[in-house]
């Protein structure tokens, strides 16, 4: 089930495509359904490509394909919402959903939730607005231990054992390392000896 936001865009995206043979771009995407911010449409996006919905390449503008079925059902306004656990400051070895954890517990739209053992954390700083993740959106993460090539995961990193900083970073293994890749092309990418995978980011929203 899609957010009535994304039905929306979902629903002129298939129009575009079905009219023109190509997607249109972010920019013509906003236009349509009055959103000013791009960086809101690649939130709206992400979402939709988690959702099986369409693949995109970040490097080309319209390098976008529909995967998905043509029309899904939306989320109704009266829609039950999971709560999932909000969590702060997360400890090296630490029980992660411990109480002493857990700051908030947050309602989050049924299409963000796979119905597995998961959290939610609140993004700090720029590092993956080109995935359509801003400062203060609230990440879905779904617990496991290990992850894909290229999968957006909540890690602790450093050089050694006891790194306690949680970060939202795409995963890569390389040469013996993690390489844990930010969404903006500003940033450099985080090499670590020592890396903790808390979990694989499933979902984004921000509350308004």
């Amino acid at each position: 089930m899609l957010s009535d936001r994304q039905q929306e865009i979902w629903d002129f995206l298939v129009d575009y495509v079905g009219r023109s043979g190509y997607p249109p771009t972010v920019r013509e995407i906003g236009e349509a359904v009055g959103l000013a911010s791009p960086s809101t449409v690649h939130a709206h996006l992400a979402n939709l490509e988690r959702a099986g919905m369409l693949r995109r390449d970040p490097t080309k503008p319209r390098a976008l394909e529909l995967t998905g079925n043509r029309r899904t059902e939306p989320v109704s306004a009266s829609a039950e919402a999971r709560k999932l656990p909000l969590v702060g400051q997360i400890a090296a070895g630490g029980p992660l959903l411990a109480e002493q954890n857990v700051e908030d517990y947050i309602g989050v739209p049924e299409p963000l939730s796979t119905g597995g053992e998961e959290f939610l954390l609140q993004v700090k700083g720029d590092s993956m607005i080109q995935a359509g993740i801003l400062e203060g959106d609230y990440v879905v993460v779904r617990r496991q231990a290990d992850a894909r090539d290229g999968d957006i995961v909540v890690a602790l990193a450093g050089d050694d054992e006891a790194a306690d900083e949680a970060t939202v970073k795409r995963f890569f293994r390389e040469n013996g390392r993690v390489r844990l890749q930010p969404e903006n092309d500003a940033l450099d990418p985080i090499y670590a000896q020592h890396v903790q995978i808390l979990g694989k980011v499933t979902g984004v929203f921000r509350r308004v």
